[in-house]
């Protein structure tokens, strides 16, 4: 599965549960949050200044 920009964190969570430890290792710790449920990695990433060719890297990367 490749993980993208358009994703939604709740998505990513269900098909990707491990990917929470590295959402906090991004500074994303709102994981649970109502927000969270229909936000996209693109938009969580502008909201958190994390930089998401990074974000996305590393999530991809996670086995």
């Amino acid at each position: 599965m490749t993980i993208d920009a358009r994703m939604t964190i709740a998505d990513l969570l269900r098909q990707k549960p491990d990917a929470a430890k590295i959402l906090q290792q991004f500074g994303m710790h709102c994981i649970g949050c109502a927000v969270a449920a229909g936000e996209t990695l693109e938009g969580a990433a502008r909201a958190h200044e994390v930089c998401l060719e990074e974000l996305l890297a590393a999530l991809n990367k996670a086995g």
